[in-house]
């Protein structure tokens, strides 16, 4: 994006600096976003600054112009599509950042987003998000601090919470053009000796041997976020009094001495430890019928998939037998049908 390219429109040649742009919809809003780069297998739209074109014109666009440049080759192709006299906006993402300097109830004076109340006026009632994920909107700058602003959220906004605000900002070509006015002459001269041009940033890099610059906040890196503990919601007694019992928290506290019936021991008569035995003994005998009630279940419905497997196989064998047949029998019909066809034209 913004590299020059030689462009051959009509029985023109000039440089210029494209800005390359997609159209997305997005919400039912239709933008020209702004791309780095040309796409790959796709069309993308180019605006450039340069002379007055008719629609439809043809172009083709190079990098280089020098009878030394070892791989030639077009950067690209494509039509004029219209003269909007820069009317149609390109845009970019823009994402501010901000903190809590002071929290109310739903009420939050935000820092650190803007550095003007010109700024904040011109965001007046954006959408603006929480890293929690609480909404809220931009209201109005605070007099006497640059750049502290109002907003209003759904909930009470924490001292820890980053606020940002997702925007789009328009983005202009730059108005660059660059005549090729003769090809024939020493690059260095001017006039009618040869022509000057932009030279790109790669060959610029490479004449003064610098590194691509790395900007260490666009690399990606994992992302580590301490682990968050709120306070148990404490609700008052006089409003634990008035709520209806379906509201009530019911949850009591573990005891820390143990009861009575867990400290007592309970002696049992020679009649009621009788009764107690013959009480397991009936569930014992209950369990283990239950226990082998469960397996022969389990047997027989292992036998049942065993059994329609079967089944199933027999009538896939049984269709692909029927099949073989009916296909067969076409086949003899279609042979019968061309021979006498053959017969008749021979016949005529």
């Amino acid at each position: 994006n913004n590299d020059p390219l030689v462009f051959s429109m009509g029985w023109r040649r000039f440089q210029s600096m494209p800005l390359f742009s997609l159209k997305s919809v997005v919400a039912g809003e239709e933008r020209n976003r702004m791309i780095k780069y040309t796409p790959e297998h796709m069309h993308c739209f180019a605006q450039i600054f340069g002379p007055i074109t008719p629609p439809s014109t043809g172009f083709v666009a190079v990098q280089r112009l020098e009878a030394s440049t070892a791989g030639f080759r077009i950067a690209a192709t494509g039509v004029v599509t219209e003269l909007d006299a820069g009317q149609s906006r390109v845009v970019k993402k823009l994402k501010l950042v901000g903190e809590p300097k002071k929290i109310f109830k739903n009420t939050c004076f935000v820092k650190g987003m803007f550095t003007s109340a010109l700024e904040v006026a011109k965001f007046e009632g954006a959408s603006i998000r929480t890293v929690s994920g609480i909404r809220g909107q931009v209201k109005r700058a605070v007099k006497g601090e640059s750049g502290v602003f109002r907003a209003t959220f759904e909930d009470k906004v924490l001292a820890s919470d980053i606020i940002f605000l997702r925007s789009w900002v328009q983005v202009h070509p730059h108005r660059f053009y660059n005549a090729v006015t003769n090809l024939l002459g020493p690059a260095s001269g001017g006039g009618e000796a040869g022509w000057h041009k932009m030279k790109t940033v790669g060959e610029i890099r490479r004449e003064r041997d610098e590194a691509v610059p790395v900007n260490k906040d666009s690399l990606y890196k994992p992302i580590e976020r301490k682990a968050r503990h709120f306070n148990p919601l404490q609700i008052p007694r006089a409003l634990q009094a008035q709520l209806p019992f379906a509201s009530k928290p019911k949850l009591l506290k573990k005891r820390q001495r143990p009861t009575l019936e867990t400290k007592r021991a309970v002696v049992m008569e020679p009649q009621e430890r009788r009764l107690h035995t013959l009480m397991q003994k009936v569930a014992t005998i209950r369990n283990d019928k239950a226990k082998k009630r469960k397996e022969a279940m389990v047997k027989s419905k292992a036998e049942l998939q065993k059994r329609l497997s079967k089944q199933n196989e027999s009538l896939v064998e049984y269709r692909k037998t029927e099949r073989k047949k009916r296909f067969r029998s076409e086949g003899k019909e279609q042979a019968r049908r061309e021979a006498k066809k053959q017969r008749t034209q021979g016949g005529d």
